[in-house]
């Protein structure tokens, strides 16, 4: 019996692996569909990547019912059922933000002024460098690596950097003269990308408590 738990134990450990794995996939894809729409607008190349995002995420989804499956079957790991089935939901979060954007963009056919494309750069470069700290967080959660603590403070960082370089670029939308729909729409589309970040240190906190329970 002992043997078995282990050995499921295993199995959902790599799982989990394999579920971080294709979120950076998911991540890497938005990044390139995100930086293809920003130089040439919408077009084959940005919609290829941006259905590469979706395959991604669609396969997270699938590891993630898996790990859910072996769990509930009574496959257990050191932190409770609940703990690690409220992470994967809040980190799951981050891929369906990452779509919202890109379908945002390809089904309103937002076109970004040129005044606030370094800025949009800035922004998503900080957000999908906590995103990859969160990934590293949450690999540590599972190696039970003591770095796991010194990632918190530089994503809390980055997310306030985040909403800084937020409130810059709608400053810099709503004091142009292009048309008012427009600011609406290039605003909405500014909250979404901020929104990254903010997940990623909601998650990140979460992390951290579960450690935290872990030395109670």
């Amino acid at each position: 019996m002992l043997k078995f738990f282990f050995k499921k134990q295993r199995q959902i450990e790599s799982l989990l692996y394999d579920y971080l794995d294709n979120l950076k996939m998911t991540e890497r894809h938005f990044s390139e569909a995100l930086n293809t729409c920003l130089k040439n607008g919408v077009c084959s190349d940005f919609d290829f990547l941006r259905k590469q995002t979706h395959k991604f995420e669609s396969k997270a989804d699938d590891i993630r019912e898996e790990i859910k499956a072996l769990m509930y079957g009574k496959a257990l790991i050191p932190e409770s059922r609940g703990d690690i089935m409220g992470l994967l939901e809040s980190i799951d979060e981050i891929p369906r933000i990452l779509e919202l954007i890109l379908n945002m963009i390809k089904t309103q056919k937002l076109v970004t002024p040129d005044f606030i494309v370094s800025d949009i750069k800035e922004l998503i470069e900080v957000s999908l460098e906590s995103c990859d700290l969160l990934f590293k967080q949450v690999s540590a959660l599972f190696k039970k690596s003591e770095e796991l603590r010194s990632l918190v403070s530089t994503i809390d960082h980055n997310e306030s950097h985040c909403d800084h370089i937020e409130r810059r670029v709608i400053t810099k939308i709503f004091d142009s003269d292009i048309d008012p729909f427009q600011k609406l729409q290039l605003k909405e589309l500014i909250v979404n990308m901020g929104e990254i970040s903010d997940q990623a240190d909601r998650v990140s906190k979460r992390v951290n408590i579960i450690s935290m329970k872990r030395h109670v």
